[in-house]
């Protein structure tokens, strides 16, 4: 396994500042995935990571060890840092059998034949491709080379698994499957990988953490379910999430030690528990945002204490679930339900709504101030 630790890491190309003051420690067996929109500078972090970039400034750390220290210029090259890489594309030699795409970076490393043969029948049989050892690259479908590009990365063991977007390429079936098999196979070997992807899906179902990247910086660094429950800030809140989470326009202020907030779903307070570190007006009302998952918006056809009375604006069953509009007011906001459920438009409903599960937002900062919990 493999602790990796950047230290103010800095990369431009030109004039262009891709990576800006990057700070980030993986644990030992961690699953850390690098998310983001395209050009947030999640792959030129996992390029820096593994040697193929050099940064301008900062540290990277191995282990303790030093691998890059850019004002020292000190770099060890990828070759010394006992890591390996499958990227979008497979990148396997059509010339040679599965088993010798397998088998090449043992080879170069000048091990025996037997236990090569070892290595890479258990590569193989891992990911469930043994019996296409003998074909050629050409004869496999594209979920069959993915597999055999990351069991030629897993072969040799390495401390340290990168993954650029390896998914990308295949059918929403195949990735459900790779999923799964990759979260096995991270569980099996205990090995560290750090996976890129800008698939928000891929990044909550796998990961351990998740690294939020926005415009070059860490957005946010946290657990799958802490960066779904409580988004560090609205872009985060609004990046997270399908269908996207509702943002409201409301009024708060601090009152008796606790804040309560008053908006088109009427009045809600929140004691001081609840409200994180964040600075924001401790007098005097003040603009914010509340911020509500679909799915924790229950619809009753019946009144019930607490509920808000709403109209249903759209109504779209979807199979295995229904995303309805409800109207309150001037606010329009998405609630998600298991099954398919129809509701007449303009129907008279009633939304229930757990506050505890409410995230405010101060609108000035775009900050979070009160956490669901």
């Amino acid at each position: 396994m493999s602790r990796i630790e950047l230290k103010h890491i800095d990369k431009f190309y030109g004039s262009n500042h891709v990576l800006r003051d990057i700070n980030l420690t993986i644990e030992d067996g961690d699953f850390m995935t690098l998310l983001g929109p395209s050009g947030c500078g999640k792959t030129t972090t996992l390029r820096v990571v593994s040697g193929l970039e050099k940064p301008q400034n900062g540290i990277i750390l191995m282990d303790g060890k030093e691998i890059v220290n850019a004002a020292e210029a000190s770099f060890a090259p990828p070759s010394k840092r006992n890591l390996n890489l499958v990227f979008q594309s497979y990148a396997l030699w059509p010339h040679m059998t599965v088993f010798d795409n397998v088998a090449f970076g043992l080879r170069i490393r000048k091990e025996n034949s037997e236990t090569i043969a070892k290595k890479v029948a258990s590569a193989l049989d891992r990911m469930q491709i043994g019996e296409f050892a003998k074909r050629y690259p050409t004869e496999l479908s594209g979920g069959q080379q993915q597999r055999v590009a990351i069991a030629r990365a897993v072969a040799s063991s390495p401390k340290l698994l990168l993954l650029d977007e390896p998914l990308s390429n295949l059918d929403a079936k195949l990735r459900i499957d790779m999923r799964a098999e990759l979260q096995r196979l991270h569980k099996d070997l205990g090995t560290t990988i750090i996976y890129v992807t800008h698939d928000q899906t891929e990044a909550l179902t796998m990961s351990t953490k998740i690294a939020l990247f926005k415009a070059g910086e860490l957005n946010q660094v946290a657990t799958p379910a802490e960066l779904y429950n409580n988004p560090i800030d609205l872009e985060a809140a609004d990046f997270i999430g399908n269908p996207r989470i509702n943002l409201l326009d409301g009024k708060a202020e601090m009152v008796n030690g606790q804040l309560v907030v008053k908006s088109d779903l009427g009045g809600h307070t929140f004691p001081a528990e609840h409200l994180t570190d964040e600075e924001f007006p401790k007098s005097g009302e003040f603009d914010c945002v509340l911020a509500i998952r679909p799915e924790q918006i229950i619809i009753s056809t019946e009144p019930v204490e607490g509920a808000i009375p709403v109209s249903i604006y759209a109504n779209q069953p979807a199979g295995s679930e229904t995303i309805t509009t409800l109207k309150a007011g001037n606010d329009e906001f998405l609630a998600k339900e298991i099954g398919q459920v129809s509701y007449d438009l303009d129907r008279k409903v009633w939304a229930i709504i757990d506050q505890n599960k409410i995230n405010i937002y101060n609108k000035e900062t775009t900050r979070l101030i009160k956490r669901a919990v």
